[in-house]
């Protein structure tokens, strides 16, 4: 089998990625709602406990208790009934310097309180360990004729209030559910959208297919423009022969073949060049004069090949210089454009576009590199396609790009080819 059989086609990798997606929100969502379920038994506890410790506080009968000559006979069976239909894990009530006169353990009765006594007599809400282990407490004053007589405190263990979490649990598994599958099938619909659009390809495929209808389409544009402008050109000095007016023809013949060759004669001084990229810079250069752009390129001698293949440094090229073309051609004049080839050191080659369109916003520079967006109008000038495409050639190839203003530049530096 092929190589090319053997990698993961791009609808299977968008599918993974939306299914990793989902997953983890799926296991974020689930925590977020156990999370929120333990905050709503806990604060359910605290507002038990007051509210049962607060009616006891206030139950004359237990006042009197107190001050009865055996607080435990009256209380403790009061406090275990109360424990009984309230459904709290424990009532203790005791003496205003917090001895105990009833316990859910009969044992512990006549000993200390565990736990915090308020210094005024006012209700207190924690979380303290005390004999039945961990436990949500609130601890109220009981006062009688504006006297505290004694302490009732009402508390839930954190293990109960754990247990009322297991019937919440199908509501989070529900939901949980609910959206695993609502993702997967979103994961299902984006693969089966993207075979439709790519088939089985590869990522690096779709890439270079990108890659190469960009390279046919700006090679494309700047041949019609070269061929245009010769057209144009060849009109012109066949009807000043045919009007007897032989040396404005030659004139113009010459001026068109001194401009070609100019720029021929820097591509052909390469030591390394690339003759589809120079043929790319032939037809840019009328591609320019047609937009009325001042081109200039520099290309010097010197400057290696990089190692992108054809298809993809006229991408790069083309792009970049699409780029400042329709920005210069879209600002004030003067309207120029210049590009240059240089060795940026003996193993990476620097391109350099500039141009003198209006530039381009600090905030921006970085978004205008990422697909779909463009500085452009919506359109068919608007694609949002080129210089995502640039960075992503030039960055695979381990080269970088960047942007600088004033004027705006473009420069890509590459991998040079060795030799």
């Amino acid at each position: 089998m092929p190589a090319v059989g053997r990698r993961v086609s791009a609808a299977s990798l968008v599918f993974v990625a939306v299914a990793a997606g989902v997953v983890v929100l799926v296991a974020v969502l689930a925590v977020l709602l156990v999370v929120d379920a333990q905050r709503s038994a806990r604060v359910e506890a605290e507002e038990v406990t007051r509210g049962v410790a607060t009616s006891i506080a206030v139950t004359p009968a237990v006042a009197d208790a107190l001050a009865g000559d055996d607080p435990t006979a009256a209380l403790q069976s009061y406090a275990e009934a109360i424990m009984s239909e309230a459904g709290v894990d424990f009532v203790t009530i005791m003496t205003p310097d917090g001895i105990r006169v009833s316990h859910r353990d009969p044992a512990e009765v006549g000993r200390p309180y565990l736990g915090t006594i308020p210094r005024d007599p006012a209700p207190l809400t924690e979380e303290f360990t005390g004999t039945l282990g961990p436990s949500v407490r609130t601890i109220a004053p009981i006062e009688a004729d504006g006297e505290l007589v004694g302490w009732v405190s009402v508390g839930r263990t954190v293990g109960s209030i754990a247990t009322d979490l297991l019937p919440r649990l199908p509501f989070v598994v529900v939901i949980a559910l609910a959206v695993l599958v609502a993702g997967l099938g979103g994961a299902m619909l984006a693969r089966r959208t993207t075979r439709r659009l790519a088939g089985d390809l590869p990522a690096g495929s779709i890439r270079d297919a990108v890659a190469s209808y960009e390279s046919v389409r700006t090679l494309g544009e700047a041949l019609r423009a070269q061929t245009h402008e010769h057209g144009n050109r060849m009109h012109t000095a066949v009807s000043l022969l045919e009007l007897g007016r032989t040396p404005e023809a030659i004139e113009i013949l010459t001026e068109t073949s001194r401009q070609s060759q100019a720029l021929v004669d820097q591509v052909a001084a390469r030591r390394d060049g690339d003759p589809t990229v120079g043929a790319l810079l032939l037809g840019k250069a009328a591609q320019a004069r047609e937009r009325g752009v001042e081109w200039s390129a520099e290309i010097d001698p010197s400057a290696p090949r990089s190692v992108l293949s054809p298809v993809d440094a006229v991408s790069v090229v083309g792009n970049l210089i699409d780029n400042a073309l329709d920005a210069a051609a879209a600002g004030a004049p003067p309207r120029w454009v210049h590009i240059s080839f240089e060795p940026a050191t003996t193993d990476l080659l620097r391109i350099v576009v500039s141009d003198s369109g209006a530039g381009i916003p600090e905030d921006l520079q970085e978004r205008v590199f990422e697909h779909g967006f463009s500085t452009k109008p919506a359109g068919t000038d608007g694609r949002g396609v080129g210089l995502a495409l640039v960075r992503s050639i030039v960055e695979d190839a381990g080269g970088s790009v960047s942007i600088a203003s004033a004027p705006t530049t473009f420069t890509a530096v590459i991998p040079a080819r060795r030799a």
